[in-house]
């Protein structure tokens, strides 16, 4: 099985939970307790982001858990068009489509992931770790721009309330003519939405279990 991630890369995401590497960063946003921080790539003329916030009533295993399950998202993330995964050559990989507003042409991606379950000296830590990557068997179609570059990672741990506290770092490039003010309004809000979409996910993952 391939090695996707260092060891370097989930100790890097985690420690953000208790120190968090803002140097050359800017504040972005806050809203609905979740801030927002983002640092220009003069590359790309893109922003990477970094969000602090907490996740109220979910525990972090079942935020894990719900995170990972592909089934479960097309069922509660709106923006799926297609999403499943597959194994090329004892490697798994996840095709992702997500839905654009018109006029704008959808978006895929092709990515790999991997999620650990952390203890730090009976600290519970979990993380995943997710980046593009290139699959022949995975071609583009028509009429939908492939995402080359994207990375993303997340860490959760019970904050000490029975709450969740949520650590994400994600960047990708999505490539086509965006508008600035579509892709200001998608960090501020999407993000927020996403997860006040996942707590609502977590609370309902127990009946979508049993059926």
């Amino acid at each position: 099985m391939a090695v996707n991630f260092s060891e370097d890369e989930f100790q890097l995401a985690w420690t953000e939970l208790d120190e968090p590497q803002l140097d050359g960063w800017e504040f972005f946003t806050e809203t609905t307790g979740v801030k927002i921080y983002r640092l220009y790539h003069k590359e790309s003329g893109l922003y990477e982001y970094k969000v602090f916030g907490s996740l109220p009533g979910c525990s972090p295993e079942l935020c894990a858990d719900v995170y990972m399950d592909l089934n479960y998202r097309k069922q509660w993330d709106s923006y799926v068009k297609e999403l499943h995964e597959k194994d090329f050559n004892g490697q798994k990989v996840i095709y992702w489509e997500v839905k654009y507003p018109i006029p704008l042409s959808n978006r895929d991606y092709v990515y790999v992931r991997e999620r650990r379950d952390l203890d730090m000296g009976g600290r519970k830590i979990w993380v995943v770790l997710a980046k593009s990557s290139s699959v022949s068997q995975c071609p583009e179609k028509r009429g939908v721009i492939r995402v080359q570059d994207y990375k993303q990672s997340l860490a959760i741990e019970n904050d000490g309330s029975g709450d969740t506290k949520v650590f994400m770092n994600y960047f990708d490039n999505p490539g086509g003519m965006i508008p600035t003010w579509l892709v200001n309004w998608a960090a501020k809000t999407g993000v927020p939405a996403f997860l006040t979409d996942m707590k609502k996910a977590c609370c309902n993952y127990s009946s979508f279990c049993k059926k």
